[in-house]
């Protein structure tokens, strides 16, 4: 079974940065297929950033040259830097791991992100 931790959620101002970690167990033959989600409350959770095919990355336009996703093959892990930080930004991030065959995903419980002065 796999699972997923997420670490490096907290406080942080406008303009800030943080990095956000997540280590995955389990059988994960590849880091294509995670990815990174955020929620806040009364919001469907939306997609953040995701690494595919290949390694090809995707972004949401809202983040779009502020986020970069990235992956630790050797250690299962998948990180989330995130810099120019909004208000916006505040939510509960989730990491994400989509496969297609089967099709499933697995989800991390999340580490709150707050960005406020």
């Amino acid at each position: 079974q796999v699972q997923l931790v997420e670490s490096g959620g907290g406080l942080v101002r406008p303009g800030g940065s943080l990095r956000l970690s997540c280590a995955a167990s389990g059988s994960i033959p590849s880091m294509f297929g995670m990815g990174w989600y955020r929620q806040v409350p009364e919001k469907q959770r939306e997609l953040v950033a995701r690494i595919g095919f290949r390694g090809v990355t995707f972004y949401a336009d809202a983040v779009k040259g502020r986020f970069t996703i990235s992956s630790d093959s050797t250690k299962n892990t998948v990180y989330l830097q995130m810099t120019g930080l909004k208000p916006e930004d505040t939510a509960v991030y989730y990491c994400n791991y989509h496969t297609l065959v089967p099709v499933r995903d697995y989800w991390g419980l999340g580490t709150q992100v707050t960005v406020s002065s």
